[in-house]
C-alpha cells in the first residue's frame, strides 16, 4: 500500500450529517415509534396459551429482532461520535436518546421472554421445530430460562425505566468525569501542554522513562482530583446492581456475568487455576526486565514500557501493509476483508486531541459493516490494536448471513477472533526481526500481552469481586477502594511490582460499563481460548481457516464449553486445554529469559 492512507474514519456512509445528522434523527423517530407500537400490542397481549396464540407472539417476536437491529446500528454511531469528540455535546444529547430507547427495548424485551415462559413445553418445542425459529432456538430457550429468573414483567419493566436515569446514568457519569478533563503536563521537549485522557494514557508508554515516571504522577494526581466523585458513581452503580441481583434472589455476584457469557463458573475456576500455577514464570519475566532496564523492580508505568529507546516510527501505511500481508498467510478472506476495511476508511486512527482514550471495534448489522477506533501514534502496540480490532470485524463479517438473533455472541468469545488476528501480527513481527534488539522488543511486546491478559485483568477481577463482596454491607470510601485495587493489583502481580496503581478503579472506563458486568475475566478467557485455537491453527496449517470460519459462526448459538467440544473436541473444565494454550505463552518467557541470560 504505497499510497496515502486517509486515518479518519467515514460516518457519512452510515448516517450522514455527524451528530446533526437529519437521517440519523428521522431513523430514531421512527424506531422510538415502532417501539412505542410494540410495547402497546405486548402490553394488551396475555402470554399465548396456544398454537393459534403463538402465532402473533412469533410476529412481535420479528419485530423485536428488527428493533434490535435498528437500535445497535444507531447506538454504534452515536459511540463513534463520542469517542472521535469528547465535546460533542449533541453526540450526548443523542446517546442519552438512545440509551432511552434501550430501556424502552429491555422492557419489550421483557413482556416477550414472559410471553415465551408462559407457552406449555409442549407448544415451545413444536414452535421451534420451525425453520425460522429454528435457526434462533438456542438464544430463544436462553432467553425463556433467564425469565423464569428474574421478577414478574412489571417489576421488570419499572426496573428498566428505572435504570435509565439510575443504574446507566451513573455510567454516563464516567464518560463526563473523562471529557472535562485536561492534563496539564511539562513535556521536555514540547513544553507546558494540556492533554485529553487518551493522550496522556499513550505517554506512559513511551520510551522516556522520565517522561513515563511524570506522566504517571500527572494521571495519578489528575484522577485523585476525581476520587469523590469516582467513588460517589462506582457505589451507586453497584448499589442499583446488587439490589437488583437481592430483589431477583440472585445471591452470587457471578451469577450475570457468567450468564451473560454463557460459561460455567467450573470453567472459570479451572481457568484462574492454570494460569495462577504458571505466573511464578511471568513474575521472572518481570524480573529480568527490570534488571535489563536497570532497575531493582519494575513500577506499574514499567510494565509495558519498551525495552530500547527509539524513535523509530511504523508509518500507518506500513502497519496496514504488515497486517493484510501476514492475515493472507493465514486467511485470504481475512486479508481481502482487512484490505476493503482499511481503504474504505473504516478506520479511526488519527492522533489529535479531543478524542476519547483507548480504541474498539463497532458492527453495524444493518449496513453490515464495522468502525474501528484508536489513536494511532506510530508504536507496534498500535499496529496490535489495529489487527485486534479487525479481528473483531472480521468475526462480525462472517456472522453477516445470519439471522440476527442467532449472532448474539457473549464477550468472552468476541475476543477471540480480536486476539487470534493480533497473534498472527505479534508472531510475524517477532519472526521478521533482524537483530536480537528487534527480537527481544518484539517478544518483550508479546509477553507483556500476556501479562496484561493474565495478571492485570486478573487484578481487575480480584478487586470487583472484593468490592461487590464488601459493598453489599454500604458504601466503600475512597481510600478503601485504594486499598482493594492495590491488595488485588500485588496479588495478581505476584508482588514483582515496586510501584503500584492504587487509583486505576478510577480510571478505568471498564469498571463503568453497565452492559456487561465484571467486564474483565471475559478477556482473559478469549485471550487464552484464542491462544488454544491458534497452537491448533499452528499444527494444521491453512487448512484450519474454514474450521476457524465455521467455530466464529457458532459463537452466537451456544455455550462455550459446547462451542469448544464441537470445534475443538476439548473440555473447558478440565485444565488440560488452558495449560496448553499458557504453555505456548510460557516459551515467550523462556526464550526471553534465554537470551537475556548475561
Amino acid at each position: 500500500m504505497e499510497k496515502t492512507l486517509n486515518q479518519t474514519w467515514d460516518l457519512d456512509a452510515i448516517f450522514q450529517g455527524g451528530s446533526h445528522s437529519e437521517r440519523l434523527d428521522h431513523f430514531m423517530d421512527e424506531l422510538k415509534s415502532d417501539l412505542h407500537a410494540l410495547k402497546t400490542q405486548l402490553d394488551k397481549t396475555s402470554g399465548p396459551q396456544t398454537i393459534e396464540q403463538a402465532k402473533n407472539w412469533k410476529e412481535y417476536l420479528y419485530i423485536l429482532q428488527s428493533i434490535s437491529e435498528r437500535i445497535i446500528e444507531s447506538s454504534a454511531f452515536i459511540e463513534c461520535l463520542t469517542a472521535q469528540d469528547v465535546k460533542d455535546q449533541q453526540a450526548k444529547i443523542l446517546n442519552s436518546a438512545v440509551t432511552s430507547l434501550y430501556a424502552q427495548f429491555e422492557s419489550c424485551n421483557t413482556l416477550i421472554d414472559n410471553q415465551m415462559n408462559d407457552i406449555p413445553d409442549e407448544v415451545w418445542n413444536d414452535l421451534l421445530k420451525e425453520d425460522e425459529l429454528n435457526e434462533i432456538a438456542f438464544l430463544l430457550n436462553e432467553r425463556r430460562q433467564s425469565a423464569k429468573e428474574k421478577l414478574s414483567s412489571k417489576e421488570e419493566q419499572l426496573v428498566n425505566a428505572l435504570a435509565i436515569d439510575g443504574y446507566h446514568g451513573w455510567s454516563e457519569m464516567y464518560d463526563t468525569i473523562v471529557g472535562n478533563m485536561a492534563i496539564p503536563f511539562d513535556h521536555p521537549e514540547k513544553g507546558s501542554i494540556k492533554l485529553s485522557v487518551g493522550q496522556m494514557s499513550n505517554l506512559m508508554s513511551d520510551p522516556n522513562r522520565d517522561i513515563r515516571k511524570e506522566a504517571f504522577k500527572a494521571w495519578e494526581k489528575a484522577w485523585d482530583e476525581q476520587a469523590d466523585l469516582s467513588a460517589n458513581t462506582l457505589n451507586h452503580l453497584a448499589g442499583f446492581r446488587l439490589n437488583l441481583y437481592e430483589q431477583r434472589g440472585w445471591h452470587d455476584v457471578l451469577k450475570e456475568p457468567l450468564d451473560c457469557n454463557r460459561m460455567s463458573a467450573e470453567t472459570l475456576t479451572v481457568m484462574w487455576e492454570a494460569i495462577n500455577s504458571v505466573k511464578p514464570v511471568f513474575a521472572k519475566f518481570l524480573n529480568r526486565k527490570a534488571q535489563y532496564l536497570g532497575l531493582e523492580k519494575l513500577s506499574w508505568f514499567d510494565v509495558e514500557a519498551p525495552l530500547f529507546t527509539s524513535d523509530k516510527k511504523i508509518s500507518y501505511e506500513d502497519a496496514a501493509e504488515f497486517i493484510v500481508k501476514h492475515f493472507h498467510k493465514f486467511n485470504p478472506k481475512m486479508a481481502e476483508f482487512a484490505e476493503q476495511a482499511i481503504e474504505n476508511r473504516w478506520i479511526e486512527a488519527e492522533d489529535r486531541p479531543g478524542k476519547a482514550p483507548g480504541g474498539f471495534c463497532t458492527s453495524f448489522p444493518i449496513t453490515k459493516e464495522s468502525r474501528i477506533f484508536l489513536t494511532y501514534s506510530g508504536s507496534a502496540d498500535n499496529v496490535s490494536t489495529i489487527a485486534h480490532e479487525l479481528g473483531h470485524a472480521y468475526h462480525q463479517h462472517v456472522m453477516n448471513d445470519l439471522p440476527h438473533f442467532a449472532g448474539q455472541y457473549a464477550m468472552n468469545v468476541a475476543e477471540t477472533a480480536s486476539t487470534f488476528a493480533e497473534m498472527i501480527v505479534s508472531d510475524a513481527a517477532k519472526q521478521s526481526a533482524q537483530t536480537k534488539q528487534e527480537q527481544l522488543s518484539f517478544l518483550d511486546e508479546k509477553i507483556s500481552r500476556s501479562v496484561a491478559l493474565l495478571m492485570n485483568i486478573h487484578a481487575r477481577f480480584l478487586f470487583e469481586t472484593k468490592f461487590y463482596n464488601e459493598r453489599k454491607n454500604g458504601l466503600i470510601s475512597t481510600e478503601r477502594l485504594n486499598e482493594l485495587m492495590l491488595e488485588s493489583q500485588k496479588e495478581a502481580y505476584c508482588d514483582a511490582l515496586d510501584v503500584y496503581h492504587p487509583a486505576f478503579w478510577q480510571s478505568k472506563l471498564h469498571f463503568y460499563i453497565t452492559d456487561v458486568p465484571f467486564y474483565n475475566f471475559p478477556y482473559t478467557f478469549g485471550y487464552l481460548f484464542s491462544t488454544g485455537i491458534y497452537v491448533k491453527a499452528l499444527e494444521e496449517g491453512p487448512a484450519f481457516a474454514d474450521k476457524y470460519d465455521a467455530l466464529l459462526r457458532d459463537t452466537g448459538r451456544m455455550k462455550v464449553e459446547d462451542l469448544a467440544k464441537k470445534h475443538l473436541d476439548v473440555d473447558l473444565t478440565q485444565p488440560d486445554f488452558w495449560r496448553s494454550a499458557l504453555n505456548y505463552c510460557v516459551k515467550d518467557v523462556d526464550e526471553f529469559l534465554s537470551l537475556t541470560e548475561n
